[in-house]
This record gives structure tokens, C-alpha cells and sequence, in this order.
């Protein structure tokens, strides 16, 4: 309110205004944790996902090489 009794132009306050209503309800820095936890999430997905795909990979190669079981050029699983 001290902003808008000296300000000329409404205008010069809306920084001040946006900040107070930040600090209130935190709007801005809740937004920005929820995109930087879904990042997190998503990063770590992708980063399981290739873990795992290789993990398989390298255990088909072994299981392959010791001649248990023959190896099929189309086998995805």
C-alpha cells in the first residue's frame, strides 16, 4: 500500500505487488520444484532404462557365449 500512495502510475508498483503476493503464497517456487522434481523423475527413468537394457544385453552375452542356449538374431527379450 505505501507503493501505491506514492507512486504516481499504478504501474511502477506491480514488482512490489508481485513479490508480496510471492512471499505469500509461494506460487513461483512451488512451480519450480514441481518442474525440477518431474525432471529428476524423469532423468532417472531414462538412466534405470539403460541400466537395465544393458544389464540384459550383457547377460544374454554370457548366457549366449557359455553355449546354454543358442542366441536368436530376431530376440528382443
Amino acid at each position: 500500500m505505501k507503493c501505491y500512495a506514492g507512486a504516481e502510475d499504478p504501474q511502477e508498483c506491480v514488482l512490489t505487488k508481485d513479490d508480496y503476493l510471492e512471499c505469500l503464497h509461494r506460487t513461483k517456487e512451488i512451480a519450480r520444484a514441481k518442474q525440477i522434481k518431474s525432471h529428476f523423475l524423469q532423468k532417472t527413468a531414462t538412466e534405470h532404462s539403460d541400466a537395465r537394457k544393458a544389464n540384459e544385453e550383457s547377460a544374454k552375452g554370457v548366457i549366449v557365449s557359455l553355449g546354454l542356449i543358442k542366441g536368436e538374431e530376431g530376440d528382443d527379450k
